[in-house]
């Protein structure tokens, strides 16, 4: 008797800018979805700003396209391949296009800034292995996000400034409303205890907490 196919799910890693969620994705050695990747572009009217300022707020989920990344994971938990945007963030545009084929493994990692705020959706869809949120010292946070910003050209650097300042003062609150949102907060190596654990079937789905 043939044995049934081991369904693909997703475990969403989220945290902080800066927090190193790309770094242990890679380290983890699963298939990786960038949800970065799902910007909008900078001409897009729906683009929110930082209150008080004539910034966008790249930081707010209203920046990022969420039904696209949600089709994405889906797809690929039902196929093992998906068409994704190619984002570059020192234009704010998405210049091309790939397909990200993750074969028949069952498991694979989708991170960003924004992986918390589709848990319940992605939970109600049955594809959800685990979900975490990266935590650390908002220090070390900054640091991290300011020299990886510069080094790649992301923004200019005032821009980079006034932003990671503002990240730096509500990294605590950010990482409170990614834990409310569903997301187990955690430091790196819990996470990749917590990956092992779903890539031999032990998930952990967390429990998110019901809509107010």
């Amino acid at each position: 008797m043939s044995s049934q196919p081991i369904p693909t799910r997703v475990v969403l890693l989220a945290g902080p800018s800066g927090s190193g969620k790309s770094s242990l994705a890679a380290r983890a050695g699963l298939p990786v979805l960038r949800l970065d990747d799902f910007y909008k572009e900078g001409d897009d009217p729906t683009l929110p700003l930082v209150p008080g300022s004539t910034d966008i707020d790249w930081d707010s989920p209203g920046s990022w396209d969420a039904e696209a990344a949600v089709s994405a994971i889906v797809e690929l938990c039902a196929t093992g391949r998906t068409s994704v945007p190619v984002y570059d963030i020192s234009t704010s545009s998405r210049v091309s296009r790939e397909t990200l084929d993750i074969g028949r493994t069952p498991l694979f990692v989708a991170e960003g800034i924004f992986a918390a705020d589709v848990v319940r959706h992605c939970e109600e869809l049955g594809v959800l292995a685990d979900a975490l949120c990266l935590r650390g010292r908002p220090s070390t946070t900054f640091r991290r996000r300011l020299l990886r910003d510069l080094r790649e050209g992301r923004k200019s650097v005032p821009f980079l400034l006034r932003r990671g300042w503002r990240l730096m003062r509500a990294e605590r609150s950010i990482v409170a409303r990614q834990t409310e949102l569903g997301a187990h907060p955690c430091g790196k190596e819990e996470a990749l205890g917590r990956l092992a654990a779903a890539a031999t079937g032990r998930h952990r789905t967390p429990r998110t907490p019901e809509p107010a």
